[in-house]
C-alpha cells in the first residue's frame, strides 16, 4: 500500500505542476474581464459547429480518459484489502507464509471497506475533476481564446507553432511554460495509460510476468506508434495524431462506460453480505442512473455527429 501511496502521490505532484504552469500563464493575460469568462462556460450555437464539435470532443476524451476507470478499479481494490487487514476481516500474513499463499485466499471485500473507501473514492473524484480538471481545461481555452483567437496564423498551428505564438503573444517565457506543461501532463496521462495497461493484462489476458516487465511491453506498446508516426511524418503528423487520439478516446468513452453503468444499477452485482448473515443493496439511485443515462446519450450523440462530420469531411 505504500507503494501505491507513492504513485499517486507522484502522479499528484505532476498534476500541481501543469496547475502552477498555466496559473502562471494566466497571470500575464491582459485586457480580458472576469465577464467574457464566465461567459465562456454558456453553451453557444459553436459548439454544434464542425470544429466546435470535434474540439470538445477531444477535450471530452482528454479528460475523461477511458482507461482511467480500469485504474480507479484497480486501486480501490488495495485501499479495500488495507482497511479489512486493518479491522481484522482479512487475515494478515502470517510469518511461516508466503505472499502466493495469501493471494490464493479467495477475498470479499466487508461492508465497511465498501461503505469506507466509497466515501473517500467519492470525495478524491470531486475534487480531482471539479478542480484540478476544471481548472486546467479552463486554463488551456482562456490562454488560447484570450492569446490566439484574433491571430490568423493560429488557424493552422500546431504545437511547435502555438510554442511560438505563445512567446510572441503574451511574454517570452509563456511558449517555455506551456512546454513544461505539457509535459508534465504528457508523463502524467503516460504513466496513467501503463499502469490501466497493466492491470488489464493482470486481470483479463491473466499474464504471469514481473510487474516491471508488463510495465515494460505495455509502454512499450503503447509508444510505438507515436515514435513510428514521428519518424514517418514529422511534426505535422505529431500533431495530428494528437488530434486523433483524443478523438479515438472519446469515441471509446460510451463502450467502457455502458458496462459500468449496467452493473452499478442492478442488485445482481451490487448487493454487499453482511457479517450476520444478511444483505445490503448498493445499486444506484434511480435519479442517478437516469443522470448517468443522460450524459451518456449526450456523449454519444456527441461522437456520432462527429463521425458522420468527418465522414462528410467537414471536420
Amino acid at each position: 500500500m505504500r507503494r501505491l501511496r507513492c504513485f499517486e502521490f507522484f502522479v499528484m505532484a505532476l498534476v500541481l505542476g501543469v496547475v502552477i504552469c498555466f496559473c502562471i500563464q494566466l497571470s500575464y493575460i491582459e485586457g480580458v474581464s472576469v465577464k467574457e469568462v464566465f461567459r465562456g462556460y454558456i453553451p453557444s450555437s459553436s459548439i454544434v459547429q464542425a470544429q466546435g464539435l470535434y474540439l470538445s470532443c477531444g477535450i471530452l476524451g482528454a479528460t475523461v480518459m477511458p482507461h482511467s476507470l480500469y485504474l480507479g478499479s484497480g486501486i480501490v481494490q488495495a485501499r479495500l484489502r488495507e482497511f479489512d487487514v486493518k479491522s481484522g476481516h482479512f487475515p494478515t500474513r502470517p510469518s511461516n507464509s508466503s505472499s502466493s499463499s495469501l493471494n490464493s485466499i479467495k477475498y470479499q471485500p466487508s461492508l465497511s471497506a465498501i461503505r469506507n473507501c466509497l466515501s473517500y473514492s467519492t470525495v478524491e473524484l470531486g475534487i480531482a475533476l471539479f478542480t484540478f480538471a476544471l481548472f486546467v481545461n479552463s486554463a488551456i481555452l482562456i490562454t488560447a481564446g484570450a492569446s490566439l483567437s484574433n491571430n490568423s496564423s493560429a488557424q493552422d498551428a500546431d504545437l511547435f507553432g502555438i510554442h511560438d505564438l505563445l512567446s510572441s503573444t503574451i511574454a517570452p517565457v509563456a511558449g517555455t511554460i506551456f512546454a513544461l506543461a505539457l509535459l508534465l501532463s504528457g508523463t502524467s496521462a503516460g504513466i496513467v495509460a501503463t499502469i490501466a495497461g497493466q492491470m488489464v493484462s493482470e486481470g483479463a489476458l491473466n499474464w504471469k510476468v514481473a510487474p516491471w516487465l508488463r510495465r515494460l511491453l505495455t509502454r512499450s506498446i503503447s509508444i510505438t506508434p507515436s515514435i513510428i508516426i514521428a519518424a514517418a511524418v514529422g511534426r505535422d503528423g505529431l500533431s495530428a495524431a494528437l488530434n486523433g487520439t483524443q478523438i479515438a478516446l472519446s469515441v471509446i468513452l460510451p463502450f467502457v462506460s455502458a458496462p459500468l453503468i449496467y452493473f452499478t444499477c442492478r442488485n445482481k452485482y451490487m448487493t454487499v453480505s453482511t457479517d450476520d448473515g444478511g444483505s445490503v443493496k448498493m445499486r444506484n439511485h434511480w435519479i442517478t442512473t437516469i443522470f448517468a443515462v443522460l450524459i451518456w446519450l449526450i456523449i454519444v450523440v456527441m461522437n456520432v455527429s462527429l463521425l458522420v462530420l468527418v465522414g462528410l469531411g467537414k471536420a
